[in-house]
């Protein structure tokens, strides 16, 4: 017979490591199964104890006691999933799939819990006479409008249904990740070397030949469908047939047949979002989802998304023919094809500007990309970083960092994972262990980011393109705004806030990465050490916007089509026909693919986090356009009066205001989208 489960003492949940960490070195796959049994049990009985409690309902014995409920669940789970994206197997693999569906079961079985909402509305409809602070009063209305879009007054037969619904998604989403996953990881092609690596920087071949030994292939060369090593590829690489082939198995990711095929996956997963819409009471998915978003309906989103669109395809329109221009002047009379627009591209801003990517890649090592963006925090912010070596993490690539005030109090852990690996989910995200907040015993942040950037050969150093330069800057926002959160209740701490201003404290903060004193002190030659020449930053700046019509065409399609996905009030039939029917009504370019077409599309399938919601990026662009705006209107980068605006209102604020109110706070007015479209050089 198997012992029962102590959550005080498994490592699991009973955090004994370093600094605070999990011991990652005691932590055994075979336990997350039966701990995450147990803590569920202790989760139920919690509520239990709350929802039965003789008492009438108070902010301490029912909003309180609920927000610091169910510690151990959180901790097994912050663990697995962090796993689960950034150093999966196939056992990591099956727990998913069974876990993903039992924690939606649990959590609606709390959402729906009738006794709860009791309690909780009886709060809500006394709040204007508790005399709550604003915070608490937030994270009231908050809780009771949550648990009404999460079917807390549907009848029995309702609550039933929205359960199965919510539990199937679940594990829809875990397998559509997972059958991504499957094709990023097993796809690669190898070279030789010779003319199969014509036109390659070396950089790019010293990442090839990494990827190659990794995958048991020594002295060959790896194209991957990890962007560190498609995207350079695509730009450089001479061989067409080659670039083809890249093209065709990244653009076809979760679309080859067979058991990693996501077309059903994506099929079922709109037919439920559209049917859970429906029993909520909302006219379509996205109506459900933005109705607690700045953007509030479907319609502001498109009066954003659909004039940028206009101007994107023109642009794109115009730089498609300087790309045959070029292309015809070299011998090829062929159209431009999705595999020759970065290509080509990249000569039409050598042409333009006399430089190309490669000549940025040695002034952008990955060293020093992450002392500037440690710099940019303690100017701006007062806080400093010390690296802890020595200490297991999940991954011996990840760094760990004590995050200190300026008084050298230490409030804030932050790991960062920063290499490719076919363990690894693609993309970049930022994501915590622990959250940070004052209610009860107080928690302290503990922060990570992972990235999927090309790790070098041994003793090379990583160098990064100047997307990839920035990538690390954007979620390294993430990170601050997790770090820096200042509030009481957890529900409000840090990033949990609306979708579509989620985004504003990382896409702002990218903007330090290009401040001249900042390029001065960190953008150094890896092997000189010299900074970069004045001309050369000045072309990088002068080129900033090239590729805007591409860049703006290739996001805008994904947020259009996956608007035209959940606005509508049933789901498509023929997903993947839909998806072309949309592009062709919007008059996609057909030499430009979506940067996240519907079988790979992990922010709206693999999850519910950005469906109806990948306009947030722009929409949060507007805001950070302006935002920096307020720096060059102070005449200084890191002005010290802006900058504490900035940090009490945006970063330390988390949810704990309406956005609107807290924007205002900092700005004193809301932006216009003028100031994104001249920023992406759309005017």
């Amino acid at each position: 017979m198997t012992a029962p489960v102590d959550l005080a003492n498994n490592p699991l949940t009973h955090w004994t490591g370093p600094l605070g960490l999990p011991d990652f070195t005691s932590i055994s796959q075979a336990d997350f199964g039966p701990v995450f049994d147990r803590a569920i049990a202790a989760h139920q009985a919690e509520v239990a104890a709350i929802v039965n409690n003789p008492a009438p309902p108070t902010v301490e014995n029912t909003m309180a006691a609920m927000e610091l409920s169910g510690e151990a669940l959180e901790r097994v789970s912050s663990i697995f999933w962090c796993l689960a994206g950034a150093n999966t197997n196939d056992e990591i693999q099956r727990l998913e799939r069974a876990i993903a569906p039992k924690m939606a079961r649990h959590y609606s079985s709390i959402s729906m819990n009738p006794a709860l909402f009791a309690r909780i509305d009886a709060l809500y409809q006394q709040r204007t006479t508790l005399g709550l602070d604003a915070e608490t009063l937030r994270v009231l209305e908050k809780s009771w409008k949550g648990l009404v879009r999460s079917g807390a007054r549907l009848d029995a037969e309702g609550k039933t249904r929205l359960s199965a619904i919510n539990e199937r998604l679940a594990a829809l989403g875990a397998r559509f990740g997972q059958n991504v996953l499957a094709d990023e990881s097993s796809w690669a092609h190898f070279l030789d070397g010779g003319d199969d690596l014509a036109g390659l920087p070396d950089f790019l071949k010293g990442a090839m030949a990494a990827a190659a030994e990794q995958r048991g292939q020594k002295g060959k060369y790896a194209i991957t469908l990890s962007r560190s090593i498609y995207e350079p590829f695509m730009m450089f690489s001479e061989r067409r047939d080659l670039r083809e082939k890249a093209f065709r198995a990244f653009t076809g990711r979760g679309e080859n047949g067979g058991e990693a095929d996501n077309g059903e996956v994506v099929r079922e997963t709109l037919a439920l979002r559209a049917e859970k819409a429906k029993l909520l009471g909302y006219a379509s998915y996205a109506a459900l989802k933005l109705d607690d978003t700045m953007a509030k309906t479907p319609a502001a989103v498109l009066g954003l998304l659909e004039p940028v669109w206009e101007k994107a395809r023109s642009r794109a329109a115009a730089d498609e023919q300087e790309l045959a221009r070029i292309a015809a002047a070299a011998g090829r009379n062929h159209p431009i094809a999705g595999w020759d627009w970065r290509y080509y591209q990249e000569k039409l801003r050598a042409e333009r500007f006399a430089f190309d990517e490669a000549e940025l890649k040695p002034y952008f090592q990955l060293d020093r990309i992450i002392t500037a963006c440690f710099d940019v925090a303690t100017k701006l912010f007062g806080i400093s970083f010390e690296e802890r070596v020595g200490i297991a993490t999940w991954h011996p690539d990840c760094r760990v960092f004590s995050v200190k005030r300026a008084d050298g109090t230490p409030f804030a852990l932050f790991v960062a994972d920063y290499f490719a690996r076919p363990s690894k989910r693609s993309g970049a995200w930022m994501s915590a262990l622990q959250s940070g907040f004052g209610l009860g015993k107080g928690s302290r942040p503990i922060i990570y980011n992972v990235m999927n950037f090309a790790k070098p050969a041994a003793g090379e150093p990583a160098l990064l393109s100047l997307d990839e330069a920035r990538t690390l800057f954007h979620e390294f926002g993430h990170a601050l705004h997790g770090m820096l959160t200042e509030v009481t209740w957890p529900s409000v701490a840090g990033t949990a806030v609306s979708r579509d201003f989620v985004e504003l404290p990382s896409q702002l903060y990218e903007h330090w990465m290009t401040v001249p004193e900042v390029l001065a002190a960190h953008a150094l030659h890896y092997r000189t050490g010299e900074p970069m020449p004045k001309a050369l930053i000045d072309k990088m700046i002068a080129a900033r916007n090239f590729g805007a019509g591409f860049n703006t065409v290739e996001f805008t399609s994904s947020a259009l089509v996956d608007m035209a996905y959940h606005a509508r009030g049933d789901a498509p039939d023929a997903p993947l026909a839909f998806e072309a029917e949309t592009l062709e009504k919007l008059g996609m370019p057909e030499a430009i693919a979506m940067r996240h077409r519907t079988p790979h599309f992990g922010h709206v399938f693999a999850g519910d986090g950005y469906s109806a919601g990948y306009y947030s990026y722009m929409w949060s662009e507007v805001l950070d356009a302006d935002a920096f705006a307020a720096f060059e209107e102070a005449g200084n980068a890191f002005d010290k009066a802006t900058a504490e605006k900035l940090l009490k209102n945006i970063y330390a604020a988390g949810g704990s205001k309406d956005p609107e109110e807290l924007y205002l706070a900092f700005r004193g007015r809301m932006p216009t989208a003028e100031a994104m479209m001249a920023k992406r050089g759309l005017t």
